[in-house]
């Protein structure tokens, strides 16, 4: 045939696409711009030229001329997207750097507070232990008291045979003595019986 028709197959090759989206957008275009021979569908230029329109297909002549016009509009918003970008990436630092400095103040502040409990922690460990040994103290001293009071209470326990109470004090006994007399008259003292 003619250099000027393609077949479908031919198309989806050389735009890199599918058959069936070739396909589909021939079953769009007007009868009078598609051949059929022996069952096979050809395109001509201009089929072909509607076809590349609908699916967005730009051939690379095309891109040489407004491809540098667009490549220079790209670059100039790859560009200010990229500044976009790193000011952002440097504020979530500056951010996160903050943050950190943050979390170093609260850090030191606890290893602060940790070791003023660490240290009141030792001095009642300390108290408590003085309080140990003083309770220890105290029952030696009671114990020793006690064995004192012993002793003592055993020196004044009453000899056993003797009839009379060795609590009772002398001066008082004395007194009943004297008492006693001046009940009895006096000139019986020296008569003999």
């Amino acid at each position: 045939m003619s250099e000027n028709l393609k077949t479908i197959r031919e198309l989806a090759e050389e735009l890199g696409v599918s058959k069936k989206k070739i396909h589909y957008q021939v079953s769009k275009l007007d009868t009078d711009l598609i051949q059929r021979l022996d069952g096979t569908i050809y395109l001509d230029k201009s089929a072909i030229s509607k076809i590349k329109s609908s699916i967005g297909y730009t051939s690379s002549v095309e891109l040489d001329t407004s491809g540098i016009q667009n490549r220079h509009v790209l670059d100039s918003l790859l560009d200010t997207e990229k500044n976009k970008l790193i000011d952002e990436k440097s504020e979530q630092i500056s951010y996160l750097k903050e943050q950190l400095n943050k979390k170093d103040d609260q850090l030191s502040i606890k290893d602060e507070q940790i070791k003023s409990l660490v240290e009141i922690q030792n001095q009642t460990q300390n108290l408590l232990d003085q309080q140990q040994r003083l309770a220890l103290q105290d029952k030696k001293l009671l114990e020793e008291y006690k064995s004192e009071i012993k002793e003592l209470k055993s020196l004044n326990i009453p000899k056993q045979g003797s009839g009379k109470d060795d609590s009772i004090p002398k001066e008082s006994s004395s007194k009943n003595r004297v008492k006693e007399p001046q009940n009895k008259k006096w000139w019986h003292f020296g008569r003999r019986m």
